[in-house]
């Protein structure tokens, strides 16, 4: 299977960064790629939470499922558009993957489940679950004989669920993202290459990219890596564009027969403290 990780630099206008992810995908398609996915937030990366959800609509009225649906089936690929802010509510939304089959149908939805609350630095604060809501769900879907695990970004640093994917039969991993600069470059590559290794699976990681309309940064360097955890095809760079790699069952298999770690589960709930002051 030939797969793609379409890298962005979405704005705040919807129409306009559909048209921008369409015509990446398009060029995907036509160098042969079967499974293409998009960054976080293809559709709109706006931090100011009145103009998100004056822009923003739910599923059924969301112009970016409509025109995803459409474009999966005319180009009659597999497309995992990495993720759309859908309106769940007055003031509420999910963070959510939408996979697309070749005929448009909607093969799996997975909504991000660990949240971006963190600190940065002093200057670069998120908070995600102010206007959020988490999954509860891991989700896998079927890619022609493949099996997919879907994950948004910040689970990335949240081993357990990786495990889980693997334990569940995936052999290639989503983890389409927004990183902001300093964690991106610091921890991306790192932890992308050890996801791959501790699940034997292929990890397709598209980005976002640069300076956004909405002011912040993003890291970019999209990848693909292998069950060994090899880079495949990587960007080195945060501008839009894309990467493909061809990827093969048996490769999964072969890694996971080597070193069968994915498979061990232990209990580490109690931990004894060697320093503890016996009295």
């Amino acid at each position: 299977m030939r797969i793609a990780a379409v890298q962005m630099r979405s704005g705040t206008d919807i129409p306009s960064n559909i048209r921008s992810a369409e015509a990446l995908i398009r060029k995907a398609a036509s160098a042969g790629a079967t499974l293409i996915a998009t960054p976080e937030m293809t559709h709109v990366l706006n931090r100011k939470s009145q103009a998100l959800f004056d822009t923003i609509e739910s599923e059924s009225e969301d112009l970016g499922v409509r025109s995803f649906s459409e474009l999966a089936k005319a180009l009659s690929i597999f497309l995992l558009i990495g993720s759309l802010a859908i309106k769940t509510g007055e003031r509420r939304a999910a963070n959510r993957s939408y996979l697309f089959g070749p005929e448009g149908q909607i093969l799996a939805r997975y909504d991000k489940i660990h949240l971006f609350d963190v600190s940065v630095s002093k200057q670069e604060t998120w908070m995600e679950s102010r206007i959020y809501d988490h999954g509860v769900q891991a989700v896998t879907a079927k890619v022609s004989d493949m099996t997919l695990g879907l994950s948004i970004c910040y689970d990335l640093r949240f081993a357990k669920l990786y495990r889980t994917y693997a334990q569940a039969g995936a052999q290639i991993i989503a983890v389409p993202a927004a990183f902001t600069q300093p964690t991106g470059k610091a921890h991306w590559e790192t932890l992308l290459k050890a996801r791959a290794i501790e699940t034997g699976s292929y990890i397709l990681a598209p980005a976002q990219g640069g300076t956004h309309a909405d002011g912040r940064k993003t890291w970019g360097h999209s990848m693909i890596i292998n069950p060994w955890g090899a880079v495949l095809n990587a960007l080195d760079h945060d501008e839009p564009g894309f990467i493909l790699a061809d990827i093969e069952k048996s490769e999964v298999l072969s890694a996971r027969q080597k070193i069968p770690a994915w498979q061990v589960e232990a209990d580490y709930t109690h931990v004894h403290n060697a320093f503890e002051r016996k009295t």
